[in-house]
């Protein structure tokens, strides 16, 4: 038997569990001390190096989508232009940070050290423009105009332009197809805005810093739709800027194309005739003041009746709106919205507000309807209405004794409505309301859609005012303070009206009532409104809500989204009431009617024809010049502020539009050959089996084809029935 006791262990198996034991602990040792100098010894530094290897994203932006009129004419498209660009990583990793490259690169362009660096610096709140606000991982553009000439030069001296690319790049273009700018209702871009990207980064469309956004017209509206999704590949980088591999790739997805109701020739056109006729009035003396007449802004609203739809919209002053394009200066932006500019970025048709005078009484024969007062009875047309020591005249105090309200349009009789106005605020209690007032010439305007934005897919649309009794507490309330500091009993004419406000301010007067029954006092409009209102007339009673987008298609074109007409209400009266108003209208432009001599020779039988003049006074200016006119298939809408007459200043303008639109002649004769439009444009534009659209071509605008022809025994330049003047308004 063994002499080794079974449960023992021999001195050489210890000795190899003790060496174990040691090396064990050893290797704890080391590993334990290699942990204390990683995050304790040395973890600030290789914190700080962990944070410096992260993703860095380079944005390819999208196409922007292409905007076209109704029968596929771009009105704002896409250009490729030689970029410039600069890699700022590539710069800054130089010894003198990219300055000896950039000023070698400014040579080359043409521009100064200074104006190229500028381009390439960051932006922060301390940094004035130009500066980037982009990611400094992407190419930052120098300049989006660089010649073919310069590109060559920088690509074949590569070693003396490190980081430097010059490239074909899509860029924003305006191309103003038949010379129609269509400024203000395309609307212009810029770029994003740190407070932009906060605020839509949790929505479906994010922005990102490369993005350019509609800062105005469709542009803004459609803004979403014609942006895309621009395409990000994302990088790993270390601390020095080095990329150590690509994370991710999400693809571009270039912008649909907005299809709008614009017709680019009808545009051209509307353009061109208020521009002619604010240069014309220029030279016309107002006989009030005996100066010219200043003419200073106008507006045009051409509208499908039926539909609501915009086929032009023009506005007076306007601008390019190419100087947007890569960035606008600031000596242009200063340009712009400088008062001598007169503000051309405002678009008046939507914008513009002023009393409306005359156009503003088919509002207020329909309130006297609705009031019990009959559309065919007899009411005075004296030359004057009086109100306690005041006195307030018909145009050029001239008057037609009883007549229906028809022919209260039809010679734009002012002391008809005056009346009128004044007896409902008798009955509706005076300066002490009654609680049941009817109120039916303010509640009639406000049903009319005034007072209210028409709901038009355009920014900034206003609502223009209706002074009732409600706006007139509002306003006081608000003025009350001011108007008694000011007010003086007894002192000169601005004090005395002063201290009358502040006493009475709240009060809707009997001159408040009989003023508004005519467009004017405090009333305020704006072209867009009244459009809207005569095409409702003009439909039945249906009130559109106006639109400029017609449908979105997809990229591929095989999505259309359709955008349709969409009501917002009906004018608030019946059927025989808008029948008669229609009358009315019709009158208007019939022998004796205020508009007469401006539609000499007129196809009545063939293309009815209604309108309605106005001149609205505006307190320290020259009266302003509406004319508002319909037929079955369109409603124009035309005003110029200081510009004299409705018929005189704006008659003309409109007259050659319509001729445009029907291909019509002096006499009437009608040629299908030349007409513009002569139905409304109901279908979208073809679209080819790849997505594009073909443009159909365009000629342009031909003034001469449509000069207006001076009858005989009329005044220089007036249109129409031969014989003696006739009372225009």
């Amino acid at each position: 038997m063994s002499n080794i006791p079974e449960t023992g262990r021999t001195p050489r198996v210890q000795i190899r569990l003790i060496v174990i034991q040691v090396l064990v602990f050893s290797l704890l040792l080391t590993l334990l001390g290699r942990l204390w100098y990683l995050q304790i010894r040395n973890g600030d530094e290789y914190t700080d190096a962990a944070r410096s290897n992260h993703v860095q994203q380079v944005v390819q932006p999208a196409v922007r989508g292409t905007i076209l009129d109704a029968r596929g004419v771009p009105l704002a498209d896409n250009e490729t232009r030689l970029v410039v660009s600069a890699s700022r990583t590539e710069l800054m990793r130089m010894k003198d940070r990219g300055k000896g490259v950039l000023t070698r690169l400014a040579g080359v362009l043409g521009m100064t050290p200074k104006e190229v660096m500028d381009k390439v610096r960051l932006c922060d709140s301390e940094t004035p423009q130009p500066c980037w606000n982009g990611s400094p991982y992407q190419p930052i553009p120098v300049t989006d105009d660089a010649t073919t000439q310069q590109a060559l030069q920088i690509r074949e001296r590569a070693e003396d332009f490190p980081g430097i690319t010059a490239e074909p790049t899509a860029v924003r273009r305006y191309p103003a197809p038949g010379k129609a700018r269509t400024a203000q209702v395309l609307g212009y871009l810029s770029p994003v805005t740190d407070e932009e990207i906060e605020k839509a980064k949790d929505t479906d469309s994010p922005f990102l810093r490369s993005d350019q956004v509609g800062r105005s017209g469709i542009e803004r509206t459609y803004d979403k739709a014609l942006r895309g999704k621009a395409g990000v590949t994302r990088y790993e980088v270390d601390k020095l800027g080095r990329v150590l591999g690509q994370v991710e790739n999400d693809p571009t997805v270039p912008g649909s194309t907005l299809v709008t109701s614009i017709d680019a020739r009808v545009q051209a056109v509307a353009e061109y005739e208020l521009h002619q006729a604010m240069k014309t009035v220029r030279k016309e003396v107002d006989r009030v003041t005996g100066r010219p007449y200043k003419a200073d802004a106008g507006a045009v609203v051409v509208m499908e009746s039926k539909t609501g739809r915009v086929v032009a919209m023009a506005s007076q002053p306007d601008y390019d709106p190419n100087v947007w394009v890569g960035g606008i200066s600031g000596k242009e932006y200063a340009k712009f919205t400088s008062k001598d500019s007169n503000y051309p970025l405002l678009n008046r048709a939507i914008q513009g507000q002023s009393p409306a005078g005359s156009v503003f009484k088919v509002v207020s024969a329909s309130a006297a309807v609705r009031a019990g007062y009959p559309f065919d009875d007899r009411y005075n047309c004296s030359a004057s209405y009086s109100l306690g020591g005041r006195s307030f005249a018909n145009f050029e105090s001239k008057g037609h004794g009883p007549i229906t309200l028809g022919d209260a349009l039809k010679y734009s009789c002012n002391t008809v409505f005056y009346a009128l106005g004044h007896k409902e605020w008798q009955r509706d209690g005076g300066l002490k309301p009654r609680k049941d007032a009817h109120d039916w010439f303010y509640r009639t305007a406000r049903e009319f859609g005034f007072g209210s934005e028409t709901g038009i897919d355009l920014p900034n649309e206003v609502t223009g005012r209706i002074p009732d009794r409600q706006w007139k507490q509002r306003f006081w309330e608000a003025n009350k303070d001011a108007w008694c500091k000011q007010g003086k009993k007894g002192g000169d004419y601005v004090q005395q009206i002063a201290y009358e406000n502040c006493l009475e301010g709240n009060q809707l007067k009997a001159f408040d009532s009989i003023n508004f029954a005519i467009g004017q006092g405090d009333v305020l409009i704006t072209p867009v409104q009244l459009a809207t209102a005569y095409a409702a007339i003009s439909n039945g009673g249906t009130l559109y809500e106006p639109t400029v987008g017609k449908a979105v298609i997809s990229p591929d074109g095989k999505k259309i989204e359709q955008i349709e007409p969409k009501a917002s209400g009906r004018l608030p009266v019946d059927a025989q009431t808008i029948k008669d108003l229609d009358k009315g209208l019709r009158s208007v432009v019939e022998p004796g009617g205020t508009a007469a001599w401006r539609f000499g020779g007129w196809p009545q039988d063939k293309i009815p024809m209604r309108a309605k003049t106005g001149t609205a006074q505006v307190y320290g200016k020259q009266t302003t010049s509406w004319f508002a006119t319909y037929t079955d298939d369109y409603t124009i809408v035309m005003t110029i502020s200081q510009g004299g007459t409705g018929s005189g200043a704006s008659g003309p303008a409109v007259r050659n539009i319509y001729d445009a639109l029907y291909g019509l002649d002096d006499e009437g004769n009608q040629d299908l050959k030349r007409a513009l439009l002569p139905k409304p444009q109901q279908t979208l534009p073809k679209i080819q089996p790849d997505g594009s659209i073909e443009a159909p071509p365009i000629k342009p605008y031909d003034p001469e084809a449509l000069k207006p022809k001076k009858a005989e025994g009329q005044d220089d330049g007036q249109q129409g029935l031969a014989g003696p003047p006739v009372w225009r308004d």
